[in-house]
């Protein structure tokens, strides 16, 4: 038996396969099929990658009638051809896997379950924070498994629409110019050079839910760098009442913190202040719902050793030409093995580069087409990371970038430093993983344990998912792409 997990309809559709025995045999991003970047729905060569597998069931990630209903709220209307589940998945999977039953699971529950169930946690506090599911925009769940290895889910508070962490920080986003749920990563980046100034007037704006219908007249003549620092300021100070809240059920001091909020790494960095143990999954936004529909429908604990789930591009991972190609240009592509599952690229899809020197950020950010501000990661050896990084508390790894950690040699390492101090850190522990191996040779050939690893890919655009991709790439913005 397989089931196939779909999230679509609303943003970043995605696509999981989970095999009888809780194996994850595929994961993948709508948009890296279609280079829509953040696409609502499932593309056509995303099902026929999906058609290599023999479905028995397929498990959508939210209830399509509870969220039509406050879609009508919030003065939205009813889409009647989307009513139904099966109204929904005969539009996203156009036709194909139409004689296979189907279910229908909550969004949040979905979040939950994405997360748990792939954590190494038995027991659990499990937190939801996204902009919206069908109602729910917090939830606060007891999760754990059965005497059959079932996992279960006792709700013990939520928060529903219009009050929403996820909506305010998406109209901040919009309010500077960005792409709301897309570019907040952006505006968290933004905060470190402004300053709070106007986290009062955030914090009204929050608490009377005046970011829905959010228009630019807001603080017409501030700074975008200090509207981007209040607003983070006031995320954080509602992400941490919410965590004290959790924590203060006494359920358990491990946390799964999932929804789309979570891929606030900044913010993250206090949540050791709550729980001992933190498990962020590496797609916690609706594209990782997809897994967590099919988890749901699977009931037990999935087998998760790694993000690596997604279209596969034949070879062995290329070490010593892209060792080649750093030591002669510094700053060189790889696409090789199967794409990363979540929005970081973590080595598979990535552009790298040499983070000792003092221009290299500048040049990937003209590569990349990005602010001259935005921060880039290390990728570096989990055994070194206690050399260079502070990890925050409740972190013994950050193998999925999901937290940024004060850098202690920052002067050494200028392209992976924000101008806060901090990066966000991928640690890379002793495996077969193809990042693994070339750092280890770049160890040895250098020195430095670490490389900026960033996605392969130009702002506005998917990461690269197959060679042809890759191709493009290189031939349009001069960079060398080894597969």
């Amino acid at each position: 038996m397989s089931i196939l997990g779909i999230s679509a309809g609303y943003h970043d559709a995605a696509a999981t396969v989970i095999d009888s025995q809780g194996n994850i045999l595929f994961a993948g991003h709508s948009e890296r099929y279609s280079r829509q970047k953040n696409d609502a729905d499932i593309h056509i060569d995303l099902i026929a990658e999906l058609e290599q597998y023999n479905i028995d069931h397929v498990a959508y990630y939210e209830t399509p009638w509870r969220k039509q209903l406050r879609q009508l709220y919030s003065g939205q209307g009813i889409e009647w051809h989307r009513l139904t589940t099966g109204q929904v998945l005969q539009e996203q999977l156009q036709g194909f896997f139409r004689n296979v039953p189907s279910s229908q699971h909550s969004h949040h529950l979905s979040h939950a379950a994405a997360g748990f169930q792939t954590s190494p946690f038995l027991r659990a506090t499990v937190v939801v924070i996204d902009a919206i599911g069908e109602w729910d925009t917090i939830t606060i769940w007891a999760a754990e498994y059965d005497d059959l290895g079932q996992a279960t889910y006792k709700r013990l508070w939520g928060q529903k629409y219009p009050k929403s962490i996820g909506l305010f920080y998406s109209a901040i986003t919009g309010r500077l110019g960005l792409r709301p749920l897309d570019e907040e990563y952006i505006v968290m980046g933004m905060a470190a050079y402004g300053e709070p100034k106007y986290a009062d007037t955030m914090r009204i704006l929050a608490n009377e839910n005046l970011h829905v219908g959010v228009d630019h007249m807001w603080l017409p003549t501030a700074r975008d760098a200090d509207i981007a620092a209040s607003a983070q300021l006031v995320a954080e100070e509602m992400i941490y009442s919410v965590m004290s809240r959790a924590r203060a059920f006494g359920y358990s001091t491990n946390l799964v913190y999932q929804g789309g909020v979570a891929l606030n790494c900044l913010a993250n960095r206090n949540l050791g202040n709550y729980f001992e143990n933190i498990w962020i999954m590496p797609s916690p936004g609706d594209s990782g719902s997809s897994l967590g529909a099919a988890a749901q429908a699977y009931g037990g604990k999935i087998k998760f050793d790694h993000a690596y789930l997604g279209t596969r591009i034949s070879g062995e991972y290329p070490t010593a030409a892209i060792i080649s190609s750093l030591l002669r240009d510094r700053i060189t592509g790889v696409a090789s093995g199967r794409a990363e599952f979540g929005p970081r690229a973590l080595g598979n899809r990535s552009l790298l580069a040499d983070p000792r020197g003092p221009d290299i950020k500048d040049q990937v950010n003209a590569i990349k087409r990005r602010q001259q501000f935005r921060p880039f990661a290390p990728a570096i050896l989990e055994e070194h990371v206690a050399d260079y990084f502070d990890l925050p508390h409740g972190f013994i790894d950050s193998s999925y970038m999901q937290v940024v950690g004060r850098c202690r040699r920052p002067d050494s390492y200028p392209a992976i430093v924000h101008y806060d101090g901090t990066s966000r850190i991928q640690t890379v522990p002793a495996n077969t993983s193809g990042i693994r191996s070339l750092l280890e040779a770049w160890y040895r050939e250098t020195g430095c344990p670490m490389l900026l690893n960033t996605s392969l890919n130009i702002r506005g655009e998917p990461m690269v998912n197959t060679r042809a991709d890759a191709d493009r790439f290189e031939q349009l913005y001069g960079v060398k792409v080894h597969s």
